[in-house]
Formats: structure tokens, sequence, C-alpha cells
């Protein structure tokens, strides 16, 4: 009786364990099956891209920051990751409730169909139809997992013919009968549910990227026109060839990305509009991605950051940029900024994902180079930086101002609206603040005694920088040599001879702008409108 007791054991086990295999079989069915329908519908309302875009709507200004902070431009990845992490553990625990209650268990799955649904509906950018691949998935998962728990399902099995093994998954009972399951149909069940989720999910993928290789082509094809107001030359001397120190232009390869998409938006450049319209506007305006070619084309180095940059971040970077002036386009619709009587403050822009961005319609007019941007660095915009369009606004932190994948704009006022990142707790208005960074030597360095180069760049976009001082141990200030100005809307790199002893020390940095302004020591946080405070290394010099 003790062998019988064991074996039951030994049977129990390998069910729950199967139990668990068949709920993660299901949910593995849904996400396939959702990715094939998100194919006839649009990548961005598979689930889990639709429940990653819902988390990163609810996420806390301090939880994102987080995540910025310490996984950088791989948060994203790290999100998804969890979030399969958890589906994987949710539709086990389903499966092993379905052992024992089949229908329930089953039920159960289609709350992977309702989360993922009503995620996608209300995305910012979401449509009803956006609920479509989630509500078939879970259906579907709702099928498979019925059809599996039935092949786990407990059974008498009659007592075998003598000198006969009956098996590891039959136990001797009274009688002569044995506790057993169905365990051919249930391999070939569950191979048949593994085959068919593999071949609707690559059949998915192939479908959504073929998408992408249409917006790929299209943006292969542009050739931008030779810009009327070209760039000047970068300046002999803006580039110290300091060893460490940041590149005067950001290779687009290496720029930083800090937005919201889950899925990289793959628009075609040959369908893309932007309409312009609102409050003030006497003359809406739609125009092309060739409307834009067409016009009067400036090319500008412009030096953007991200508000969620912390003191001495690396979400900073300098590029060239070739586009149309903003201000043109909008006196084109016959707008007027408030300082001359326009009735909107506010210019509201809208990404194809959903993101809304809003900027004061004073500063994208006062002249300076705001503009729909359409290359970067001599190439057309790369996808993860906006193509085919982006906005940029000199001296405004980006999430005011550098809208990418731009689909609409709209004039209307800042008590009428508050865009996505202001619902959130951040500050209508950001300009950028004042600040510097020490690029080399690097934290923890261990640099040899003696002449040892300090370096590292300071930005205060649309105003510029005046000065940047050093100074090793909270001793006095020392001046930085600068390097020389391209325009006060770039960033400006520095260096300054130490002449190090030592020992361990503690550099810091600080800088002051063309205003005069100078940067303050407070330490506060990126949240509501940027960080403050200097940026400081320390080093152990052998």
């Amino acid at each position: 009786m003790a062998d019988v007791s064991e074996d039951r054991k030994v049977l129990t086990a390998v069910r729950v364990g199967l139990a668990g295999l068949s709920g993660l079989l299901a949910g593995l069915a849904a996400l396939c099956v959702a990715e094939l329908v998100s194919a006839a519908v649009r990548p961005e309302s598979s689930p889990v891209t639709a429940v990653g875009g819902a988390v990163i709507d609810r996420t806390p200004p301090e939880l994102k920051d987080f995540a910025v902070r310490h996984f950088g431009t791989n948060d994203k990845l790290v999100l998804q990751l969890g979030i399969l992490v958890l589906l994987a553990l949710f539709a086990m625990a389903i499966g092993v409730v379905a052992l024992r209650w089949r229908r329930v268990g089953s039920a159960l799955v289609l709350v992977f169909g309702v989360v993922g649904a009503v995620a996608a509906v209300g995305r910012p950018d979401g449509h009803t139809l956006d609920a479509l691949p989630s509500a078939v998935g879970g259906v579907l998962a709702c099928g498979v997992l019925y059809l599996l728990a039935g092949r786990l399902a407990a059974r008498p099995a009659p007592a075998p013919a003598s000198g006969v093994s009956e098996g590891p998954f039959a136990v001797a009972g009274a009688g002569g009968t044995a506790g057993t399951f169905d365990r051919r149909g249930f391999v070939i069940a569950a191979t048949a549910a593994v085959a068919a989720s593999a071949g609707a999910g690559v059949a998915g993928r192939r479908l959504n990227a073929s998408g992408a290789a249409e917006a790929a082509a299209s943006r292969q094809d542009i050739v931008l026109p030779r810009p009327a107001s070209p760039a000047r030359p970068v300046p002999a001397g803006a580039e110290l060839g300091v060893k460490g120190l940041s590149p005067f232009t950001t290779p687009s390869k290496d720029f930083y990305r800090v937005d919201t998409a889950l899925v990289v938006p793959r628009v075609d450049a040959g369908s893309w509009r932007l309409r312009i319209h609102g409050k003030g506007v006497r003359k809406p305006l739609t125009v092309t991605y060739q409307d834009l070619l067409r016009r009067e084309l400036i090319e500008r180095d412009i030096t953007l950051t991200c508000v969620s940059n912390q003191v001495g971040g690396p979400y900073v970077g300098n590029a060239r940029w070739i586009g149309v002036r903003l201000a043109d386009l909008l006196r084109e619709a016959g707008v007027k900024p408030p300082s001359q009587g326009g009735p909107a403050d506010q210019l509201v822009a809208r990404s194809v994902d959903g993101m809304t961005i809003g900027s004061p319609v004073d500063t994208v007019m006062d002249g300076r180079d705001a503009m729909l941007a359409l290359g970067m660095n001599g190439e057309p915009l790369p996808f993860e930086h906006g193509f085919p369009v982006r906005m940029l606004v000199p001296g405004l932190y980006g999430y005011v101002s550098a809208c990418k994948w731009i689909e609409d704009l709209e004039l209307t006022t800042f008590d009428d609206y508050d865009p996505y990142w202001v619902k959130r707790t951040w500050s209508k208005r950001a300009p950028i603040k004042t600040e510097s960074r020490i690029d080399t030597p690097r934290p923890f360095a261990s640099p040899k005694s003696g002449k040892v180069p300090v370096a590292g760049v300071a930005w205060a976009q649309h105003r510029g920088i005046a000065k940047v001082e050093v100074r090793v141990d909270g001793g006095g200030w020392h001046e930085a040599r600068l390097a020389v100005e391209d325009s006060k809307d770039t960033w400006r790199q520095w260096t300054w001879e130490w002449p190090a002893s030592s020992g361990s020390h503690t550099l810091e940095v600080r800088a002051t702008d063309r205003d005069g302004y100078t940067q303050t020591d407070k330490r506060v946080g990126t949240v509501p409108n940027g960080a403050t405070g200097w940026h400081s290394v320390v080093v152990a010099v052998t």
C-alpha cells in the first residue's frame, strides 16, 4: 500500500506539472494568434505592446525616471520581458486550476483577452479594432486549455493482464483498477497547439515586417535636397580632441532615445500627412512629405536634452538637423502668437502613437530655429528618431518640444488642454536648464599623478555657455578652457589641466550661461522640469 500511495503522489505531481504546461501553451497560443491578427489591424494592437503601453501610461514619474536611470534605452525590453514572465506565471496557475475545475480555468484564460483588449483600446491612440487581436487570442486560448485539461482528467483504467506493467502514470487501486489519464491524447494535442501557435506567430511577424519593409523602402528612396539655408561648417576649435570627451556631433546610432513607444512606428513617407488646425488658425493646412521637401529647408546644429537626464546623465546629444521652419508653416495657416494678439498660447503636437506634446506658441514663433525636421546628420531621420518627420524647438526639453512621428498640430491654450506628460505631474513649460558634465576622467578611474586632462560638455540651449569651472575636493574654482562656440543652440566642450596628486579626489564642475546664471549646487531630481546640481566624479590617482 505504501508503494501505491507513493505512486499516486507521483501521478498527481506529473498531472499538476502538465497542467501548468497546458496553461503556458494556452497563453502562447493567445499571444501568437494575436500577433497574426495584429498584422491585419496594426502592430501596436498586439497584447504585449498594448499592455506594456498601458503600464507606461500609468507609471508614476518617479518610477519612470528609475527605469530610465537604471536600464537606459533597455527600459522597454525590461518591461516587455517582465510582462511576459508575469503572463507565463499567470497562465501556469490557470492551467493548474483547470486541472480540477476545467470550465472555470478555461474561462479564466479569457482574462488574457479582456486585459489586452481594454489596454489596446484605452491607449491614447487606441481604436475599437485594436481590441480584436487580444479578443481572438483569448477565445482561442480558452479552447486550447479546455482541450488539454480534458486530456489530463483522471480516469479509471482496467487492471493489466498478468505480467504486464501498468506504466508510470497508472496506479493500482481497489478492485484491480488504476488511475490514469490520456497520455497519448495530451501529447498529440500539446504538439498540435505548439505547432499551430508557432505557425501563427511566425506568420504574424512576417506580415508585420512586410509593412515595416514598405516604410523602410520609402525612406531609402528619399534624397534630401540641399538646404536653402545651410548650417555653417563646425568652426575650427569646436572639437577639443581630448580622449574620452563626447564628440561635438553625436552619431545618429549613439544619439539617446527616450520615448514611450514599445514598437517603433514605421510610417510610409508616401502616405504621411500633417494637419495644422485649431484656435486662431484662419487657413487649416494638410501637408505631405513631398510638400515639405519642396519648401525652403534650413540646416542647423541643435543640441537636444531629455528632461529625464539626471545630473551628469547621458540623455543629451548634438546633431545636424534639416527641416522646415515651423513658424513659417504656422504663419501660412494664419496663426498669430499671443504677443501679437493670437488666441492660442499652446501648440499641441500629436504623434502616430498617440503621444501629445505641448509647446508655447510664443517660443515656437520668437525667431529661433524651431522646425519640422526631415533629416539628421545628413540622412533622412532614422525610424527611432521620428521618421518621417519630427518636431524640434531649441531651448526646450524634449517632452515639451520634440514630438517624433508627428502627424497633427493643434493650436489651443494651456488652460484648455494638458498634454501627456503634464497630466503626469510634469510642468507645462520647461526651458532647458544650464548644466555641465565631466566626461573624463570617468568615475572611479585611476589616472597617474601629474597633468590629467579633465574635460566634458556644458549646455544652456538658446542662451549659450559663457564659462565652465572645475574644483577639486571642495577647494577653489579653476576656470576651464572652452572650445570655440558653434552656436547658442549647441553644447560646448571644455577642458582643464589638473595637476593631480596621488590619493582619492572628488572633481566637481559648474557652468555659467550667457545670461549670467551659474549652476546651483542644490540637487533636485528631474521631476517636474529637469534636474539641477553639480556633476561630481571620484577618482583614485596613483
